[in-house]
């Protein structure tokens, strides 16, 4: 309900008259209604016929009257969530060569954004919502599309994982766990989260000043406030424009701020933008334990890949048996996960297997055979230690569906990369102790950043002993009986490595190959022993598999 002010024009003709009338009426009483300056209609028509009358006229008698009108409210306009995070932009972005060229690219690059756009969809919106409550300028929820184009499975040569590109040590000092089942760097959920404590972090440091956290969040906080000092020693300004940094860092934040300006006022850039459901994309269930993705997949409804598109921080066939036991599900399909989870005999969140052990198997065996971890399997089965005894039984978790179903493990990417078809003549390398990254490329006259990249690497990643690796040269069509091979969907991922063992005294040939999960003629081999005793203080080389190791 609204109320309007109306202002009554009242024009009264009192009269007197030249005969004796007692019942005359007044000659005419008019009412013209204002409203915004227009008169809307008279109140009172004049009579067809009047008898004469002697008036006097008197000025019009303005008079204000409360009129309750019940006036339909204007619709509220929908707006998206583009408009919701234009809205919330907070930056200063000055006139700068160095933006105005990204503009340039981000302007010529429609389709570029178009992908970006629609790579960011199922997870803008969280984003969003998690620099709103933290008092975030909402341009830095754009910061994805410079640190990985918004692709959640994103590795970079620099050992940076997932959206918000966060190294292994930066993301374990902002609580992401990474091991075997789960790399919290590629979480949305816990990642955002904490490239957000992060940014916060450097914008108190800075003084508020985001360019400079930005600067922080890609070069390290110490990098910028030695520029900083260098500047302030030569009495120069500091702020980010002014210091001399890397030229990554150089590009870096005028390439937010330029996709910032051009997100921001797309027409001025002759750029068209789908616009987002201003709405939440999934949910975050608790599901209280661990769960297989596939058997997750059906009980809401939806592919694995997408399952695993939501949720990629998981590397394998299931859920972290340590957590976090959190599943992000499509708000539509929410209702009728939980549902089928709560009925869900907890029993069957996992296929079990019976396995006898054999002689000669050791933990580390078993787990690589079955895609598990030693530490599950000693904690399923109760095992103090590696110890097992041939006979026995263990009981072993295994995927609900062949491992080739589940397209976006850790296996299944890396295989992915390695069997993509390239230019030039495929060959296999065989890593054999003492090789190096470098030393590989310079054999085969390839660059070793290209050779990191057909093989999912970084270049400083620490190669196994038996690690194949894959290699393209120029020239020439593959001649690797490899190359033509039906692609290995779920190979199993090489953690060997090798080190030196110091024997204490007590140890013998069993004991050791107990302790690392190796085999007594491995280690004969690998060190051409003859005799079955060993000296304290003898060194052993062992090439042990670092993921299944508990020391």
């Amino acid at each position: 309900m609204r109320y309007l002010t109306l202002t009554i024009l009242t024009a009264l003709a009192l009269s007197g008259c030249n005969t004796t009338n007692n019942g005359a009426e007044p000659e005419l009483i008019k009412a013209a209604v204002h409203a915004d300056s227009a008169t809307m209609t008279e109140l009172a028509p004049a009579p067809a016929r009047q008898p004469e009358l002697e008036s006097v006229a008197l000025k019009p008698l303005e008079v204000e009257v409360e009129v309750e009108l019940e006036l339909e409210s204007a619709p509220v306009p929908q707006t998206g969530l583009m408009d919701r995070l234009r809205a919330g932009f907070g930056l200063e972005i000055p006139d700068h060569p160095r933006i105005d060229s990204q503009i340039r690219w981000f302007a010529s690059n429609n389709d570029y954004l178009d992908r970006v756009q629609e790579r960011a969809a199922p997870y803008l919106y969280f984003i969003l919502d998690e620099a709103e409550q933290r008092g975030i300028p909402s341009e830095l929820a754009l910061l994805p599309i410079v640190e990985s184009g918004f692709r959640p499975f994103a590795y970079s040569p620099g050992r940076a994982a997932g959206l918000w590109q966060f190294i292994p040590s930066t993301g374990k000092h902002f609580g992401l766990e990474q091991n075997w089942w789960y790399d919290g760097r590629r979480d949305v959920v816990a990642a955002t989260r904490a490239a957000f404590d992060y940014l916060s972090q450097l914008a108190s440091q800075f003084d508020g000043d985001w360019q400079l956290a930005l600067a922080g969040y890609n070069a390290g906080a110490g990098t910028v406030q030695r520029a900083i000092k260098r500047n302030q020693r030569k009495g120069k300004p500091t702020d980010f424009w002014s210091l001399e940094l890397h030229d990554e860092t150089m590009r870096y934040v005028p390439k937010l701020l330029a996709v910032a300006k051009v997100m921001g006022d797309p027409q001025q850039y002759g750029i068209t933008l789908a616009d987002i459901p201003n709405q939440p994309y999934f949910d975050s269930i608790d599901i209280g334990s661990q769960l297989d993705l596939a058997l997750a997949a059906d009980m809401a409804g939806i592919s694995i890949e997408d399952l695993y598109r939501l949720n990629p921080g998981f590397n394998r066939w299931a859920t972290a048996p340590d957590g976090p036991h959190r599943l992000s599900i499509p708000v539509e399909q929410a209702e009728r996960f939980s549902e089928a989870l709560d009925a869900l005999d907890p029993q069957k969140r996992l296929r079990w297997s019976r396995y006898k052990i054999r002689p000669g198997d050791n933990l580390g065996g078993i787990a690589r055979k079955h895609k598990t971890t030693v530490a599950l399997l000693q904690q399923v089965n109760k095992l103090k230690g590696n110890n097992i005894r041939a006979g026995k039984h263990l009981l072993i978790p295994v995927s609900v569906k062949s491992l080739d179903q589940y397209t976006h493990t850790a296996d299944a990417r890396l295989a992915k990369t390695k069997n993509r078809q390239r230019k030039g003549k495929r060959l296999t390398h065989k890593v054999v102790a003492g090789d190096t990254l470098w030393d590989i490329a310079q054999r085969y006259k390839v660059s070793h950043r290209a050779l990191a990249r057909w093989n999912g690497m970084s270049p400083r990643d620490t190669l196994r002993l038996g690690q194949q690796l894959v290699i393209w040269q120029q020239g020439g069509k593959s001649q690797d009986k490899l190359a033509h091979a039906t692609p290995l969907l779920s190979p199993p991922v090489d953690t060997r490595s090798s080190l030196r063992y110091r024997v204490r005294k007590g140890d013998s040939l069993a004991l050791i190959a107990q302790r690392f999960n190796v085999t007594i003629s491995d280690l004969r081999k690998w060190n051409t022993l003859e005799g079955r005793y060993l000296q304290p203080g003898q060194r052993l080389q062992l090439f042990v598999d670092v993921a299944e190791q508990t020391l």
